[in-house]
């Protein structure tokens, strides 16, 4: 999406009984992307808000549920016939 980004995290263990934080992880992924992409786009300005909304899903169906819309995303905003198609669109599992 041209000016917001969707993240699906399944945060992995820290420690045998501590799982990294969204905090962390969000933190992580903002200051390793703020560096680069001005680099890539030439933007000037600032890459990412302050803040973040997240929401727990808390089984697979929520999970699945999230999954699809934010994969239809592009799609419903006209910017790809199918999620594949969308060039920013990827997945880690």
């Amino acid at each position: 999406m041209p000016d917001h980004v969707h993240l699906l995290i399944r945060p992995f263990l820290k420690t045998e009984t501590e799982f990294w934080s969204i905090g962390s992880i969000l933190h992580s992924i903002k200051s390793y992307s703020a560096k680069q992409i001005p680099k890539v786009m030439k933007h000037i300005g600032k890459v990412w808000q302050d803040g973040r909304y997240d929401k727990l899903m808390r089984d697979e169906k929520e999970f699945e549920q999230a999954w699809e819309y934010i994969r239809q995303n592009p799609v419903k905003a006209g910017l790809s016939k199918t999620p594949e198609d969308y060039p920013f669109f990827w997945e880690i599992f």
